[in-house]
């Protein structure tokens, strides 16, 4: 269907009139029954074509009257505060630290500073991360352009008023709902707000929800609703929050807490009724020792460190001029084994070039150059291929456009309809894919398919024999010429794909255009596997087949949108985690579907809008980055979560065993907060944010969980056997504090060979910092004051080395298990 151009001064043009002002929204009774043979005309809104005068805005403005709905690129710093002081284990620690404070030395009490100190840290990576989010929004934000007093203006979408007159192209989304004004084959897509994937043709009067884009055509729409009234407004504010949910990594942690607090809460009442009621004990003393167990139990740094690796993970990829609108898609991202790459604006520049124009039938070379500058001044909106055209036919001559046929990825083909002003009448031509136009034995193919295998883009200029709004008006068209169109390749596209091959990630390449011609610049670019090319149209239907079609070739042509979105199933279906990039409104449904959506910064505002990543810098060559932040992230994050939940398995275990055998808890909370210090919060830091290139795996709290409980059933059955010799060694009144600090040799020992054990590989850093964590803890055995402040003296030289000796066995005992861990569990 076609109709007019639009066009402001043109009385005539559907839904316009004079400046008559601004009524209310059109209505329909949604109740009435439409008639499908004689369908209801729709009441037509009265527009002024030059949109609001300035002293209407501002009569709008000071009404209240504007689209303020503010911009939550990320959670408010009242929230980041909330979300890291306000949790379960931060009210735990409170609480036992309050009882500390009061019933116990100052240095019992220096846990709940840490726990501080660690808060802090939090709120001000994620405050930092928060920044850099909220301004790499702004600079990807788009600019809605608005006719007002006649001329059109890009403005912020925060500037628009109740009433404006906001123009519309392909991939531009409505920003607020409204009313169509002005329609030249508008089609909108509302399948983020409906589901329903199928554009809608709009007509004048008709509605115009927030959240949908222009799949093709153009036109204007009255604003009849902003601000936070908008249908949209809540889904895109909850939509673009900073966000640290569904995640894997984030869900397991989350589980294994979970489980932690379950195990924990009998534990704790057990501890605390054994050191308060069966053992007659001082109860100062005895609140200080079950403080000193209940507290390790809770890995409370494990939260804190993945916020703050997510947060710095931001920070970094920020200033590569990536926007991560969902944070976990760092972590998706590096789980991703498919990568779908959209081959204009990825592989190549947006840019193209035409190199030449080989008339057909006898065409008079200078009359097609008039069709083409004709062509190229009938859309105000060119894609990149009619660009290159107007580029090289930049007059347009006397030909006056009558009717337009949009371009659309499922048709592959324009049009328009010009009168030459030389009294001969109309003629309606169309400019688009030559195995779509041409039938299939045409001899013209043979000649595009040589052109096609050099990389080149051939589009076909025919003459339509009937009107463009006919029902099939590519039949009969008679081909005139060839359009050959050199495409700018991306110097860093070859860089980015050797990337992907080395790190094991398919790529496939997923084009509307040319299966062969896609495949040879593929193959410029030295892609594994761009010899296996298919055309889409020979895709099986049947999802399994065509999975395995996907599976089995790297590089498609006349791929539809549809097909797109169906080609992601497919390979989801197959347990794949689906990248996909894209750039155009035709990419959009694929980009919503896929695991991790990424968008360049220069594509529609729709593609935009949908992806979890945007590449502002509009570099495909950034991808490697966000790769290995989130294998950073992944990767290290499950390193120390190791370490936190060692700590926890010993933690429990050691109440369990005190419990059972009715002894004195052995340690203070002086001592676990040196020991966690050293062995755990200090080195984790470090750690949580080292470079780290190893590949991403699932099943998170498995692989965790399989090291972390033989690591803390060792060193709690090493640490208890030390106390109980040295219980049956020293004597005396001060023989609990010796048996205390004998059995804190044991456990720091067997701690600092678990950190050794996931330090590896060995770097000079991570030695020096293992060495340094042991060195400090040397430190304090050997000044005095910081003995006496830790309570640690190692008595004599029998039990000191004795716990020495447990130490190593139980280091060896650790080696064996997590090697046999290694065999049996491999990754």
């Amino acid at each position: 269907m076609t109709q007019r151009a639009s066009n402001p001064s043109d009385e005539q043009t559907p839904g316009i009139t004079g400046p008559t002002g601004l009524p209310g929204p059109a209505t329909i009774d949604a109740g009435a029954e439409l008639d499908p043979v004689h369908p209801v005309e729709l009441p037509v809104p009265v527009v002024d074509p030059r949109g609001l005068t300035a002293a209407e805005v501002a009569e709008r403005i000071a009404r209240g009257e504007v689209n303020d709905v503010p911009v939550r690129s990320s959670r408010s710093l009242r929230e980041i505060v909330r979300a890291n002081v306000f949790t379960r284990f931060n009210l735990i620690i409170g609480v036992l630290w309050l009882v500390m404070l009061f019933v116990a030395p100052f240095q019992d009490s220096l846990f709940g500073f840490v726990i501080i100190a660690n808060t802090g840290i939090g709120i001000f990576q994620e405050w930092r991360a928060k920044k850099t989010l909220d301004s790499l929004a702004v600079i990807g934000e788009a600019k809605p352009t608005v006719r007002r007093d006649g001329v059109a203006a890009e403005i912020s979408t925060s500037e628009i008023v109740l009433g404006d007159l906001i123009e519309l192209g392909p991939g531009d989304k409505a920003v607020v709902d409204g009313t169509v004004a002005e329609a030249d084959g508008l089609e909108i897509d509302e399948s983020l707000l409906t589901g329903e994937a199928d554009p809608v043709l709009k007509r004048p009067g008709d509605p115009v929800m927030s959240g949908s884009f222009v799949v093709s055509g153009g036109g204007a729409f009255t604003a009849t609703k902003v601000g936070r009234e908008a249908y949209a407004a809540q889904l895109a504010e909850e939509a673009s929050r900073f966000t640290l949910v569904q995640s894997e990594l984030r869900t397991g942690i989350s589980t294994i807490l979970k489980y932690v607090t379950w195990m924990m809460v009998p534990t704790a009442l057990g501890l605390v009724i054994s050191q308060l009621v069966v053992k007659d004990n001082n109860v100062k003393e005895s609140i200080a020792r079950t403080v000193g167990g209940i507290v390790p139990m809770i890995p409370e740094g494990l939260v804190l460190l993945t916020s703050v690796a997510f947060a710095i993970g931001v920070v970094r990829l920020g200033r590569k001029q990536c926007l991560v609108q969902e944070l976990p898609a760092i972590e998706g991202l590096a789980r991703v084994d498919v990568v779908c790459l959209d081959k204009t604006g990825t592989l190549t520049e947006g840019g193209m070039d035409v190199t030449e124009v080989r008339m057909l039938g006898g065409a008079d070379e200078k009359y097609v150059g008039g069709v083409l500058g004709a062509l190229g001044s009938s859309d105000p909106r060119p894609n990149a291929s009619l660009q290159a055209i107007v580029d090289a036919y930049p007059d347009a001559g006397s030909w006056r456009c009558t009717a337009t046929l949009p371009f659309s990825s499922a048709r592959k083909y324009s049009g328009a309809a010009f009168d030459e002003g030389t009294g001969t009448g109309e003629s309606a031509w169309l400019l688009g894919a030559p195995d779509v136009l041409l039938p299939e034995q045409d001899p013209a193919l043979g000649e595009i398919e040589q052109l096609n295998q050099q990389g080149l883009r051939v589009l076909l200029l025919a003459r339509a024999q009937g009107r463009l709004d006919g029902p099939d008006v590519a039949a009969g068209a008679v081909p005139t010429a060839l359009v050959v169109l050199e495409q700018r390749l991306r110097p860093d596209a070859e860089e980015t794909l050797a990337y992907f091959a080395d790190q094991r990630v398919a790529a496939k390449v997923i084009s509307g255009d040319n299966a062969v011609s896609v495949g040879a610049v593929a193959a410029k670019l030295g892609m594994q596997g761009a010899e296996h090319t298919l055309d889409a149209r020979r895709l099986p239907t049947d999802p399994d087949d065509m999975a395995t079609a996907v599976e089995e070739n790297a590089v498609f042509g006349r791929v539809t949108p549809q097909q797109k979105r169906d080609m992601v199933a497919a390979l989801q279906s197959r347990g794949h985690t689906v990248a996909m990039t894209g750039d155009g409104v035709n990419d959009v449904l694929a980009l919503k579907d896929a695991d991790i959506g990424v968008s360049m910064g220069s594509g529609s505002e729709a593609t935009r809008a949908v992806a979890q990543i945007v590449l502002l810098n509009n570099s495909f060559a950034t991808l490697p980055s966000v790769v290995a932040e989130g294998r950073r992230v992944i990767g290290n994050i499950t390193r120390v979560a190791t370490l936190f939940l060692t700590k926890t398995v010993y933690s429990v275990l050691l109440a369990i065993l005190v419990v059972c055998s009715q002894v004195d808890y052995p340690f203070l909370p002086r001592h676990l907060t040196l020991l966690s210090t050293l062995t755990i919060g200090v080195p984790a830091f470090f750690l949580a944010l080292a470079p780290n290139t190893e590949r991403a795996h699932p099943h998170f709290v498995r692989r965790v969980m399989r090291y972390a409980i033989p690591s803390g059933v060792i060193a709690a059955v090493a640490t208890f056997a030390t106390y109980l010799i040295a219980r049956h060694y020293y004597t005396g009144p001060n023989a609990l504090d010796a048996e205390t600090s004998a059995a804190t040799l044991t456990l720091f020992l067997v701690s600092m060979w678990v950190l050794a054990i996931i330090a590896r590989p060995y770097t000079w850093w991570r030695v020096g910092l293992v060495l340094s964590m042991g060195l400090a803890f040397l430190v304090v055995l050997v000044v005095p004051w910081l003995q006496e402040f830790f309570a640690l003296k190692l008595v004599g030289a029998t039990m000191p080395l004795t716990a020495v000796g447990i130490a190593v066995v139980a280091s060896a005992a650790l080696e064996y298990a997590w090697r046999l861990v290694g065999r049996r569990f491999p990754s």
